[in-house]
């Protein structure tokens, strides 16, 4: 698995015209889903996103995790993070997850945040979506 996580001042997801999903500050997480991925994938990357350390203390320094600061967090499905990128001018999909298990570990991502955190947003798996964000920093970080 690979997470794209982007601090944010805010943040939505709009499919066909509508907004789906949106949070205030906190949290934008873009997610790949790799072929080896499973449930405790899934439940070990919630974990490090809503504990990692983004968000500025009194002294300015990065010291505060998502749950310090009661941000929400906006997960969206992004298989193109998969890709190998090393060679060529096309990039390869190869690693990433079939469809099905894509799904199936990004709901478990999901259903585990909501299940662990209060504020959690999601993107549609396989639609067209619009992301919008103002990126607080900007700070973005990659976690696989």
């Amino acid at each position: 698995m690979i997470a794209l996580l982007q601090r944010v001042s805010e943040a939505k997801v709009i499919v066909s015209g509508q907004c789906i999903a949106s949070i205030d500050q906190g949290i934008l997480a873009l997610i790949g889903v790799q072929s080896g991925d499973n449930e405790d994938t899934a439940e070990q990357f919630i974990s490090r996103i809503i504990n990692y350390r983004l968000f500025a203390d009194e002294e300015g320094k990065t010291n505060l995790s998502l749950i310090d600061i009661q941000g929400g967090l906006l997960l969206v499905p992004q298989f193109t993070l998969a890709a190998n990128t090393k060679k060529g001018r096309r990039p390869s999909f190869t690693s990433a997850a079939p469809p099905e298990l894509g799904k199936s570990v990004f709901q478990s991502m999901v259903d585990l945040a909501r299940n662990g955190y209060a504020q959690v947003e999601a993107g549609r798996f396989g639609a067209d979506m619009a992301v919008h964000l103002i990126n607080d920093g900007p700070v973005t970080f990659i976690l696989d």
